[in-house]
């Protein structure tokens, strides 16, 4: 549901707004994917971008679907193409194995394989396809420079900047730099091929893009952030090019409590999330429009437990709302 002016969300009928123009989904709504076994093929996962989507499936590769102007639906593009009310659901199936994550970035899709190779495509201006170049690139492309040969189990994308997590903890980076994202390995502010992030924090486990400032999440449980932003440390860090690591205190480890460890970690346009292994969730960064949860609209500068009824599976954060999914505790 929501804006579907280049067909973001299928082919649905609009309620067209005669003043604006835009066309919106306002109600949740089925999408028909060209399926060969619709009864036996199950969609695995989604990513949304600024105005196209991923869908991922277990047998039947990926479909994309929505704006296509910078290749990044993964097909030709088509000059003075119109995405409003399109019928078209491109299928994708030509990658060296099968496709096991999707991730859009605002115009730009990531592919990650079982073999762990990672393709991309779509608008390169920042380097954010890091396929070497900063042109458009409309078919999915293997990726090389410092991830070449390396097993890729994780990508997390958010704007116009990359991370990937390989299977021995090392990070790697591409695309914007402006937030100093990548500026450990580059004074340039855009990377056009995959760097090795040469941070000594140890084994990371999962890695969070947000729109200004990144995260993740290292074996023994412990948070890092770095960019730009309200970074999780008080209103006195706003910019680093290092990970600085968040106090494990404050996402609730004590003496008394020694167990609790962040499960995973997420970022949005300019806020973080943080689960824990209690199923906890814990939020801070920029309240744009209260997208933190926190019952009050000022910005947050330090993790903070948001109260939910029941133990939080998962959360997802967009550029200012948060979406968590929640396990009744009855």
């Amino acid at each position: 549901m929501g804006l579907n002016k280049d067909s973001q969300l299928g082919f649905q009928r609009s309620i067209r707004d005669r003043t604006k123009g835009y066309e919106y989904v306002l109600e949740p709504s089925p999408i028909p994917l060209p399926l060969e076994k619709p009864q036996q093929t199950r969609v695995l996962q989604v990513s949304c971008g600024r105005a196209h989507s991923l869908i991922l499936t277990d047998s039947e590769g990926v479909f994309t679907m929505g704006n296509n102007s910078y290749g990044q639906c993964g097909r030709k593009i088509v000059e003075d193409e119109i995405y409003s009310e399109s019928h078209l659901i491109h299928q994708l199936n030509d990658f060296d194995s099968r496709v096991v994550q999707v991730v859009c970035g605002q115009d730009h899709s990531l592919f990650r394989t079982e073999k762990g190779t990672v393709f991309a495509c779509g608008w390169g201006a920042d380097g954010q396809t890091g396929l070497g170049h900063y042109n458009i690139t409309s078919v999915p492309t293997k990726l090389g420079g410092d991830i070449a040969g390396v097993n890729i189990i994780q990508v997390s994308s958010y704007g116009d900047c990359c991370l990937a997590v390989s299977d021995k903890g090392d990070l790697f980076g591409w695309g914007n730099s402006e937030y100093l994202q990548l500026a450990s390995v580059t004074e340039t502010t855009q990377v056009s091929v995959p760097r090795h992030l040469p941070f000594k924090i140890g084994k990371i486990k999962e890695a969070a893009c947000g729109g200004t400032g990144n995260a993740v999440l290292t074996e023994e449980g412990n948070v890092f952030v770095w960019g730009y932003g309200i970074l999780g440390k008080g209103p006195n860090l706003t910019e680093t090019a290092v990970p600085e690591m968040i106090p494990p205190s404050l996402f609730g480890w004590s003496d008394l409590n020694p167990d609790v460890r962040v499960a995973h970690v997420r970022c949005g346009l300019s806020q973080f999330a943080a689960l824990t292994n209690r199923g906890e969730l814990f939020v801070w960064g920029k309240n744009l429009r209260g997208c933190l949860g926190i019952g009050r609209m000022e910005d947050q500068y330090f993790p903070w437990r948001v109260t939910v009824p029941g133990e939080v599976v998962d959360v997802a954060c967009g550029v200012d709302h948060m979406v968590s999914m929640v396990k009744s505790f009855t």
